[in-house]
């Protein structure tokens, strides 16, 4: 299994956002990416993040930050999601990108066994790195509070 570390340079990678575009993590060189793995569109945590983040992608913006989340659901699951809880566009600064094959999941090492209503099973564990302009991992928020994912960096921002 792969291990990301802090001060690592980020894999790149390329897959297809809501709308089927392509788009690689190579595009944002000399912005800050907050690339967080969430585990399903629709469901309660996966949600409260997402809204956190769209309520404050305007104050990340002026940090400079652009939002790039992953998870295994397709396009079409990823609109549904976008259009229910109004979540910005990547012109905003937040898109949704499709990992159907778990390809960028196992290259991060977060695609693992967990436990789930005491059953194993295989899944993201909910994760966000934090890359700066050069394409280094500052920082990785490994239990992520879904609620208020938005003043974790706001606050490791703040002090770094």
């Amino acid at each position: 299994m792969t291990t990301i570390e802090i001060n690592q340079k980020a894999p790149d990678f390329t897959l297809k956002d809501s709308f089927g575009n392509d788009v690689s993590l190579s595009d944002f060189n000399g912005k800050k990416v907050v690339l967080y793995f969430y585990p399903r569109d629709l469901t309660p945590g996966c949600t409260n993040q997402a809204c956190n983040l769209r309520d404050h992608i305007q104050e990340l913006q002026k940090k400079g930050i652009v939002v790039l989340g992953l998870s295994f659901d397709d396009e079409k699951k990823h609109q549904k999601f976008i259009e229910k809880h109004s979540l910005p566009s990547a012109k905003e600064g937040f898109n949704l990108l499709c990992d159907i094959d778990k390809t960028v999941a196992n290259l991060y090492g977060i695609y693992r066994e967990k436990n789930m209503y005491g059953k194993k099973v295989m899944g993201i564990v909910r994760t966000t790195f934090l890359i700066n302009e050069k394409g280094i991992i500052v920082h990785i928020f490994k239990k992520p509070k879904v609620k208020e994912h938005s003043e974790e960096i706001f606050a490791w921002l703040d002090t770094h």
